[in-house]
């Protein structure tokens, strides 16, 4: 009866636990739905979903479907197991509801799964479920990473929440869920993945150790840490930077910085906000031991994230003609704030901490309903502009975002109006080799070029023969940037146009 037994008891366990998920969703499911309507309503307030990349995801998507009616020469879908999540599922709902319903849904599933999985990994860290810090979740979700459009990334992190989830106390059947999950952050992304792997480990290890072995972990993580930037630090040939900001400003909270400086102002605030709520608990408070280990296991990892944003190089260059891999330090803060979130939600609740994170959630969206409505203008004008194009007409976008914006990459959403109309020959993602989308050398639909593609984009370019007939989409009013013109280009002309400026030659 001892194994048969074991597994009566592994399988009793299951059920137990798994009804106990299920009654807390029975409990609350009208709160589950109503707050999950609420979350997703920035997916629907425009027309258009802004989110930087998320544009370059949605023609690239286009572009597979053109090769798999062999309609688009010299490219081609390769083989690949990871950050392919959001495009494969993009995808397959295009071709079944169109591209203007599909990213809504796509986009509306990853929004859920990063907020619910947030949740649920704040749940099982703390005990409790964290209701007063839904506002704060609500803020993370539409913070940098989502508003740069890094989906896969992005998709990656939720999902991995609820891998660790279901593994922070893990018996033996409950791994088979967290594998089913890990296996789905790989799908999204390998960053996501990594996060997961490392952070099981760190977990599971530390609870292991004895007495002062149990700083081993964190001491062994910094190690690696420095390690890598040693590493990265010392070979040229990586092309690393560490362009960014001071490391101080990268606490999480400035995710909330986004298009401009009041968002600064606002990320200072919900940061300080948020450090009197723990100075207040820890003066009027008392902890068992329990909840001091809680708090010890959060606070470590977060103090690790925190070295690996300071240390970690902002961009690199693994392979001198491969694509860069960018703004990793940036991108990586949502796991410091998702880390951070954990250490708010072990503090004593009170009602003014759900006053003060939702008054701060309120001006954080007010402030992104205006910034997106600019960019839905903006792409407004690019429909406009490409909708008497002949199909097929290849064009280059040279398009700046406004001054102090930290999302940069609004370009995309030029290429997003391209769908069954034009093609955009500087796509940067058929030619990193990083994509599911791969380009041949000399391919009518897109440059082959990675450093081309690059210096297109950002206009640092000089139009040679070979890349005629082409047409360059820019800004051309300096009070208004989302007005948009377009022209045709000859050889030698200089993409860098500067903005009320008629473009010319070098």
């Amino acid at each position: 009866m001892g194994p048969l037994q074991d597994i009566f008891e592994t399988w009793a366990r299951f059920l137990y636990e798994e009804n106990a998920t299920l009654a807390f969703l029975r409990r609350w499911r009208w709160l589950i739905l109503a707050v999950s309507a609420v979350v997703l309503l920035p997916c629907f307030w425009h027309p258009r979903i802004e989110a930087g990349d998320l544009g370059s995801h949605v023609y690239n998507a286009w572009l597979a479907q053109l090769i798999e009616e062999g309609q688009a020469p010299g490219l081609y879908i390769a083989p690949q197991w990871n950050n392919i999540l959001f495009d494969v599922t993009l995808l397959w709902l295009a071709k079944g509801v169109g591209f203007a319903a599909a990213q809504k849904i796509a986009v509306s599933l990853c929004v859920l799964s990063f907020f619910w999985g947030v949740f649920a990994l704040i749940s099982a860290v703390t005990g409790r479920p964290p209701w007063f810090l839904t506002p704060c979740m609500a803020m993370l979700a539409y913070g940098y990473s989502f508003s740069m459009g890094f989906m896969n990334f992005y998709w990656s992190l939720g999902l991995a929440c609820f891998a660790l989830a279901v593994t922070w106390r893990a018996r033996k059947v409950d791994w088979m869920g967290g594998g089913i999950f890990a296996m789905l952050t790989f799908a999204a992304h390998p960053i996501g993945f990594l996060w997961l792997a490392g952070t099981v480990a760190y977990v599971k290890i530390k609870t292991k150790l004895p007495g002062w072995w149990k700083l081993a972990p964190p001491l062994g993580a910094a190690a690696g840490i420095c390690a890598v930037f040693w590493h990265t630090s010392h070979r040229p040939e990586l092309s690393a930077d560490w362009n960014r900001a001071a490391f101080y400003l990268y606490s999480g909270a400035d995710q909330l910085a986004l298009y401009g400086k009041r968002y600064i102002g606002l990320a200072v605030a919900a940061f300080c906000f948020g450090l009197f709520c723990v100075v207040v608990d820890f003066v009027t408070g008392t902890r068992n031991r329990d909840s001091w280990r809680r708090f010890e296991v959060s606070f470590e990892l977060y103090v690790v994230t925190f070295c690996g944003t300071t240390l970690l190089p902002e961009n690199l260059r693994p392979l001198l003609y491969a694509g860069w891999i960018g703004l990793l330090g940036s991108r990586l803060t949502t796991v410091s704030a998702i880390l951070g979130l954990c250490l708010l939600a072990l503090l004593k609740t009170r009602r003014w901490h759900l006053a003060g994170f939702g008054a701060c959630t309120l001006v954080f969206f007010v402030f992104l309903y205006q910034d997106t409505g600019w960019l839905n203008r903006l792409e407004a004008s690019a429909e406009k502009l490409t909708s008497g194009l002949a199909p097929g007409t290849r064009v280059v976008v040279t398009i700046d975002a406004p001054a102090g914006s930290r999302i940069q990459f609004i370009h995309h959403s030029v290429e997003r109006a391209c769908i069954g109309r034009c093609f955009s020959y500087a796509n940067y993602e058929p030619s990193t080799g990083e994509f599911r989308i791969r380009v041949r050398e000399g391919s009518p639909v897109v440059t082959s070029s990675t450093d081309t593609a690059e210096d297109m984009a950002s206009g640092e370019y000089e139009v040679d023969e070979t890349d005629l007939p082409l047409k360059q989409i820019y800004q051309c009013d300096a009070s208004d940037l989302t007005k948009l013109c377009i022209r045709d280009l000859a050889a030698g002309d200089d993409l860098n146009v500067e903005i009320g400026r008629k473009p010319g030659k070098r």
